[in-house]
C-alpha cells in the first residue's frame, strides 16, 4: 500500500536519474555506431521478481516494460556478489531476449547477503555471426542461421571473468573488438547502477528501498488503470500485415482487444502460423510481453505524462498468442527480423484502440525501421568492416490535433539517425543525398509525417548490403477519419542511370564501386478530411518542398497562383466546394483493398482454422499452396467461399502425397 507519496515522488526521480545515468554510460563508451550513434541499447533496474521498476526515457531503447526476465534469473542456481550473467538466446530466456543480436547482461545487487534488485542491460550487436553480415536476414528459416546462441551463463563469477565464455562469443563474430568494447560499456553501466542503488540504501535503508520499488510498480498500475477506466468496455477487432512472407503472401497479425473495467485482454487468435522466415516473435505467451504492449504504454504515457515508466503499467494486460503462431513460435524458428513484426503489432493495437478512442489515437506511421548494414574490405587500409549505415524510418501518423512528425515514426522513436559524416568516416561510402521525401505524407486535415530520401554510393569492391525490416512497400500506412494513406516505400538501384531498377525488399545485395542505392521511406497516414486543412498550411508545405503544386490541388483542393507563392482563393473555394468529402474511419489504400476483396477476414480465419489440424511442418507450405489455388480459381471465374478452404487444403495434401 502506498503511504508516503512525497517519498515516492523523490524515489521515482532518483531511480529515473540512475537508469538515465546508466544509459549515458553506454552511449558515451560504446564502440559500435549502432550503440553510440543510433542508441539501440537498454539499461534497466529489475525487482528481485524480474519486473522493470526503472527504465530510461531519454536515452536508448525504451520498449522495456513487460520484459519477462524471471526465466533468465531462475536459470542461475546460485547468485553471488560480483556475478554477471550473459545471454542472447530467445528459447532459453523465456521471451526476455527476442533475437540473437541483443546481447544481455544481468547483475544482482546485494545488501546484507540478499538480492535487493537486478541490473539488466543489452546492446544490439552489429554482428553475432550467422549467414549474413549483421546476422539478420529475412530469409533465414531457422535460428541456427542467425548466429551464436548463448543460454544464461556467468560471464563473471564472484568477480572473476570466465574467459572461455567471452572467447566463445567473440570468436563467432565478424567484429570481435567492437563487441568487446560494447560489453565493457554494459558492464560499466551495471556497476554504475549498483553504485547508485547502494547510495539509496545508505540514505533510506534497505527496507524503505524495497518498499519503494514495490510502491513504484503499484503506483504505475493504479494510474494506468485510471486511464483504462475511461475506455468504453467492449471488444475491438483489427488486423494488419507484413507484406511478403514465404511464397510472397502477406503475414496477417490479428487482435481482438477487450476492455473490461480496468483490465485489457489482447487475443491474437487469427494471427497467421509461424513462418519459414525470420519474422517470428518468441514471446512464449508471456503476459504483458514487451513486444506486444508498446502501443498501450505509449497511450498511457501520452494521456498521463507523470505516470512512472515501469512494468506496473502492464500488470493489468493479459494476452493470448496461439502456439506455433508468428507471435508465439515453436523452437527453433528464425526470429532475426522480429522488429518488423512488433512494429506492425503496434499498428494493430493502435487500430483497435482507435475504435474505442477515436479522438485520441493517431493514424498509422511509416511502419518500418529498416536497418541498412554493409560489410566489405576497405581498399584504403585492407581491413574488413561491418557497420550500420542508417536506421531508415519514415513519417509518423497524423495526430487528432497535429501533423505527424517528419522522418520519424512513433513506433521507433528511440532510434537516432547516424550523421552522414560519421558514416563516411567509418565506412567507405558516400552519402549523396539525405533529406525528406516530397509528396510522401498522407493527406488530411492534419497530414502525416514525410518519409526519408537517402542515397548511398559504394566506394569499395564487393560490398555486401543487407537491409532488414523493409515493410509498407505495397500496403500503405493507413489514414483515419477521412485522412489519406501515406506513400509506400521504395528502394532503387542506380537511380537515374540506364541500369536503374526497383529493388523491392533487400535481403543480401552485392554492390561494386560507383553503384548507388536510393531508399525512399514511407510517409505517415493522414487524419481528417484533407479539404478541411488550412490552405496556409498547404502553401507552407509547398514552399518547403514537401508537397508539389499538383498534389496540393489534387489532394487538398488548394490552387496556387502562377508565382507559386500565394493561394488562388477563388479557384480553391470552387475546387473544394465541388468535391465530395471523405469520412471513412480507415483508409487502407488500393493494394490492401484489392487483396482483401478475395482474402476477407472470414476467408483468412478459415485458412488458419484448417491449418491447425495439420502438423506444424506442413502449415507454412499448405498455407501458400492453398492461397495460390484459391486465387487461381477466382481468376478463372470460380469464387471460393470460406467453407471450401478445408477441402482445397486436403486436396493439396493428398495430391502431393503428404502424410
Amino acid at each position: 500500500m502506498i503511504t508516503d507519496k512525497v517519498f515516492l515522488e523523490i524515489f521515482n526521480n532518483r531511480i529515473q536519474a540512475a537508469v538515465e545515468e546508466m544509459a549515458n554510460v553506454v552511449l558515451r563508451t560504446g564502440f559500435t555506431a549502432f550503440v553510440k550513434e543510433t542508441g539501440d541499447f537498454g539499461t534497466y533496474l529489475l525487482s528481485p521478481e524480474g519486473e522493470t521498476f526503472g527504465s530510461p526515457l531519454d536515452t536508448g531503447y525504451n520498449l522495456s516494460l513487460g520484459i519477462p526476465a524471471v526465466t533468465a534469473i531462475k536459470a542461475i542456481d546460485q547468485w553471488q556478489e560480483g556475478d554477471i550473467v550473459i545471454c542472447n538466446d530467445p528459447y532459453t530466456t523465456g521471451g526476455m531476449v527476442t533475437h540473437l543480436p541483443d546481447i544481455h547482461l544481468i547483475k544482482p545487487y546485494f545488501h546484507d547477503g540478499r538480492i535487493i534488485a537486478f541490473g539488466l542491460c543489452f546492446v544490439h550487436s552489429s554482428d553475432v555471426g550467422g549467414k549474413v553480415p549483421g546476422s539478420v536476414s529475412p530469409s533465414a528459416y531457422d535460428i541456427h542461421m542467425e548466429g551464436i546462441r548463448i543460454a544464461p551463463v556467468k560471464l563473471y563469477e564472484a568477480g572473476c571473468m570466465n574467459e572461455q565464455v567471452l572467447r566463445l562469443l567473440l570468436d563467432n563474430s565478424r567484429i570481435p573488438e567492437q563487441n568487446l568494447g560494447d560489453l565493457k560499456a554494459l558492464m560499466a553501466a551495471l556497476n554504475r547502477g549498483e553504485q547508485r542503488l547502494k547510495e539509496l540504501i545508505g540514505r533510506y535503508g534497505a527496507e524503505q528501498v524495497e518498499q519503494g520499488i514495490e510502491n513504484l510498480l503499484e503506483y504505475a498500475e493504479l494510474k494506468a488503470r485510471a486511464i483504462i477506466q475511461d475506455i468504453p468496455d467492449g471488444s475491438y477487432d483489427f488486423w494488419d500485415y507484413l507484406e511478403k512472407g514465404p511464397g510472397g503472401y502477406p503475414i496477417r497479425l490479428r487482435c481482438r482487444m477487450t476492455i473490461t473495467g480496468t483490465d485489457i485482454y489482447l487475443d491474437f487468435s487469427g494471427t497467421d502460423p509461424q513462418v519459414r522466415a525470420s519474422f517470428n516473435i518468441p514471446t512464449h505467451n508471456q503476459q504483458g510481453h514487451y513486444m506486444l504492449v508498446p502501443a498501450l504504454i505509449r497511450y498511457f504515457r501520452t494521456l498521463d505524462p507523470a505516470i512512472p515508466w515501469n512494468s506496473g503499467m502492464v500488470r493489468m494486460v493479459r494476452n493470448y498468442a496461439p502456439p506455433a503462431s508468428v507471435l508465439n513460435p515453436e523452437p527453433m524458428a528464425a526470429v532475426g527480423a522480429r522488429a518488423a513484426t512488433f512494429i506492425r503489432v503496434m499498428d494493430v493495437i493502435t487500430g483497435a484502440l482507435s475504435q474505442a478512442q477515436s479522438s485520441k489515437v493517431p493514424a498509422a506511421g511509416a511502419g518500418q525501421a529498416c536497418i541498412v548494414m554493409m560489410a566489405m574490405t576497405d581498399a584504403s587500409d585492407g581491413k574488413s568492416k561491418v557497420g550500420v549505415i542508417q536506421p531508415i524510418c519514415g513519417g509518423s501518423g497524423a495526430r487528432p490535433m497535429k501533423d505527424g512528425i517528419d522522418g520519424m515514426d512513433f513506433a521507433v522513436g528511440h532510434l537516432r539517425n547516424i550523421p552522414a559524416e560519421t558514416v563516411e568516416a567509418e565506412m567507405p561510402v558516400l552519402i549523396e543525398r539525405y533529406g525528406l521525401r516530397a509528396d510522401s505524407a498522407g493527406a488530411g486535415k492534419f497530414r502525416g509525417g514525410s518519409g526519408i530520401d537517402l542515397r548511398v554510393r559504394i566506394l569499395s569492391p564487393d560490398t555486401v548490403m543487407t537491409a532488414r525490416n523493409m515493410e509498407r512497400m505495397e500496403f500503405q500506412p493507413w489514414g483515419r477519419l477521412g485522412g489519406g494513406v501515406g506513400k509506400h516505400g521504395e528502394a532503387i538501384f542506380n537511380e537515374g542511370r540506364p541500369d536503374e531498377r526497383n529493388l523491392g525488399r533487400i535481403d543480401e545485395l552485392l554492390l561494386q564501386p560507383g553503384d548507388t542505392v536510393t531508399f525512399l521511406s514511407q510517409g505517415g497516414g493522414g487524419y481528417g478530411d484533407p479539404y478541411e486543412r488550412d490552405p496556409a498550411f498547404v502553401l507552407n508545405d509547398v514552399q518547403k518542398g514537401l508537397l508539389s503544386e499538383d498534389q496540393a490541388s489534387e489532394q487538398y483542393g488548394v490552387v496556387l497562383n502562377s508565382n507559386g507563392k500565394t493561394i488562388d482563393e477563388a479557384s480553391t473555394k470552387l475546387l473544394r466546394n465541388g468535391r465530395s468529402k471523405n469520412g471513412e474511419a480507415f483508409s487502407f489504400g488500393e493494394a490492401r483493398t484489392a487483396f482483401e476483396t478475395v482474402w476477407t477476414d472470414k476467408m483468412q480465419l478459415a485458412v488458419n482454422a484448417a491449418l491447425s489440424s495439420y502438423p506444424l511442418a506442413l502449415r507454412d507450405y499448405l498455407k501458400r499452396q492453398t492461397m495460390a489455388e484459391a486465387e487461381s480459381r477466382v481468376a478463372a471465374g470460380h469464387p471460393v467461399s470460406a467453407s471450401a478452404v478445408p477441402e482445397i487444403m486436403e486436396e493439396l495434401r493428398r495430391g502431393i502425397g503428404l502424410r
